[in-house]
């Protein structure tokens, strides 16, 4: 079972799981829960089609380049994002932070944007639309298809 944020709301929102374990509200933050930076996956998926495409006209090497959308969006702006676009309430529950976490973390997608003309394009809502969607079409999840 995935331990990141997107797959436990959603588990939330099916009935999976009783509640979202957010892990601290007082970082230095907006609301005083981690920021991050989230990715739609189809954005991930079409930024690594362009990395191949790259790496199959460049000498052999390394780049490591940053993915994702150069903003920063805190653990509950996800949830009410994914509220709003779901329909479901995602019952949260706070729990003390977790030793490393930091309060917040976000990409620098820019050489990832010069490099291979990749940039973000899917919002946060339509994130929060397609995966739920793909939930509800999917109620086991990946189970049996790998």
């Amino acid at each position: 079972m995935p331990n990141n944020l997107f797959p436990c709301i959603t588990r939330v929102a099916r009935g999976w799981l009783s509640h979202l374990t957010v892990y601290g509200d007082d970082y230095p933050t907006a609301d005083g829960t981690g920021v991050r930076d989230y990715l739609h996956v189809d954005d991930l998926a079409r930024a690594h089609v362009q990395a191949m495409d790259y790496v199959t006209h460049q000498p052999p090497g390394f780049q490591a380049m940053n993915l994702g959308t150069g903003r920063g969006t805190s653990v509950l702006e996800l949830v009410q994002a994914f509220e709003q676009a779901s329909g479901v309430k995602v019952p949260v529950k706070v729990a003390p932070r977790r030793a490393g976490d930091v309060a917040s973390m976000w990409a620098d997608p820019s050489l990832a944007h010069r490099v291979l003309r990749w940039k973000a394009e899917r919002s946060l809502t339509a994130m929060c639309e397609d995966g739920w969607r793909w939930q509800v079409r999917n109620p086991e999840g990946f189970q049996g298809r790998i």
